[in-house]
């Protein structure tokens, strides 16, 4: 019994002492490879996205002086489009330097262990030499340098001759020479082997795309502003369509569709300008088959622009389909829209014959001598096409007040008055004349306050005959 219980304890002992050499070996394995990690990196660490797990810093260096001898960046633009600049374009060399040592130093040797599961990445800028000319002439080379700045492009509606589309977007340039070269660097002095300009904010990016529902709704919209027709029936129909209103349309800088007022305005007053006539030279033969010309008046055809431009906006904003004559202004209608436009019936005053007619269908229906107005600015009879605006029997005409006695400079009554124009011009009889004709109408006294003196049974007669409107053409 007792030589058993001692060969038991004698059992427990090398147990003991076993597990104990174990623990001591672990140990001393344990403090060898924390000794090795004094000289050589961790597992798991990682350099510029390069494993150098167990490798010491002479071959971390070895490794990198050779990935610079081989170096290239690979520069991609937006479009993909892929430029390089390569370590020998541009002198690249490693100069040594401590930043891997210190990585190396600042290992916790001790942790080894939990590095094997946990990964460490470095990221080191190198101390790089290289030809700074030479890449300053290769970035300035890159086709984004060459291209400069340029503000980003919205995709926005176009018309494309039948309709508007969308026109896509383009990216703008946004970097300067400057920051696109302190960019290129930095990527070289990480070794990194490509650059994204895009992802380098080189590029401007617009505000809306081609697929952006802001863009295809101002499209649709530009498409049914299309929609809308006006033709006015001149001589030769003249027609605003889509090829117009397409004009006519923008978008702002939200993508809110815009019309311009003032592009229907500028074509109305094109319009006015070739169809207006008031006021506009006439070339015309008189009754004598004297060939003459006259500008100026009241009478003639003047578009209404204001009316025609609520025409055309509501056309626009309801999308009609019109066809219609212009508004005119209400002094604005002629008998013809041919030239000369006063048609076949009008009376006519010829101030260097002092003489006047009323044509009737073309043909003569009355002809008299007369007395117009003194040539002197303020009696002068105006020259010019007119109409007669206003006929009165037994009118009293008065003239301008006398600044000294305060009264009418003339209050003298008329039988017949067929009035020309609104500042007092007028057919008349003058029964104080005693002739007409001639160049009585230079003489002072005889010559009229700017009227046209007829003798009294010629008044008369054209008083019976000649209608409101009908046009009066002066000239010389």
């Amino acid at each position: 019994m007792g030589k058993r219980k001692k060969r038991k304890k004698k059992t427990g002992m090398t147990t003991g002492s076993v597990i104990g050499g174990s623990i001591g070996l672990l140990g001393l394995a344990y403090i060898g490879v924390s000794l090795f990690f004094t000289r050589h990196f961790l597992p798991n660490t990682e350099i510029n996205g390069n494993d150098f797990s167990g490798k010491s810093v002479s071959e971390a260096e070895e490794f990198f002086k050779g990935q610079i001898g081989e170096y290239t960046l690979a520069i991609k633009d937006i479009n993909g489009g892929k430029e390089t600049i390569s370590s020998r374009d541009i002198g690249l060399a490693y100069k040594e330097n401590s930043e891997l040592d210190k990585i190396l130093e600042k290992q916790n040797v001790f942790s080894w262990p939990k590095a094997v599961f946990d990964k460490s990445e470095e990221d080191l800028t190198f101390d790089l030499s290289y030809d700074e000319a030479k890449l300053q002439a290769k970035v300035n080379s890159l086709g984004i340098a060459q291209a400069g700045q340029a503000p980003a492009q919205s995709a926005s509606p176009s018309y494309d001759g039948s309709q508007f589309v969308i026109t896509p977007e383009s990216y703008g340039i946004s970097v300067t020479p400057e920051a696109l070269l302190e960019k290129v660097a930095a990527c070289i002095k990480h070794l990194t082997p490509e650059m994204n300009l895009e992802e380098q904010g080189c590029y401007e990016a617009p505000r809306f795309l081609s697929d952006s529902e802001e863009v295809k709704q101002a499209c649709d919209k530009m498409n049914e502003y299309c929609k809308a027709s006006i033709t006015y029936n001149m001589d030769v129909p003249v027609v605003i369509d889509q090829s117009v209103i397409s004009t006519w349309l923008s978008v702002d800088e939200n993508m809110n569709v815009v019309v311009d007022e003032n592009g229907i305005r500028g074509w109305l007053e094109q319009f006015g300008e070739q169809y207006d006539t008031t006021g506009k030279t006439r070339t015309f033969t008189t009754p004598t088959g004297k060939s003459a010309s006259v500008s100026g008046g009241t009478y003639g055809w003047s578009i209404n622009e204001d009316a025609e431009f609520e025409t055309i906006r509501n056309a626009l904003n309801n999308k009609e389909v019109i066809s219609k004559e212009p508004e005119y202004y209400i002094s604005g209608v002629a008998a013809s829209h041919s030239m000369p436009d006063w048609g076949d019936t009008y009376a006519e005053v010829d101030l260097s014959a002092q003489h006047m007619w009323y044509v009737v269908g073309g043909s003569v229906a009355l002809e008299t001598d007369v007395v117009t107005g003194e040539p002197i600015p303020e009696k002068v009879t105006p020259e010019g096409v007119y109409s007669i605006v206003e006929k009165k029997l037994d009118k009293v005409l008065v003239g301008a007040k006398d600044p000294v006695t305060g009264k009418p400079e003339y209050e003298t009554p008329v039988s017949y008055w067929m009035r020309i124009t609104w500042q007092g011009v007028g057919f008349h009889d003058a029964t104080w004349q005693r002739s007409f004709g001639g160049a009585l109408n230079q003489i002072t006294g005889i010559g009229s306050h700017g009227c046209v003196n007829m003798p009294l049974d010629k008044a008369a007669e054209l008083y019976n005959m000649i209608e409101m409107g009908t046009p009066v053409i002066i000239h010389y």
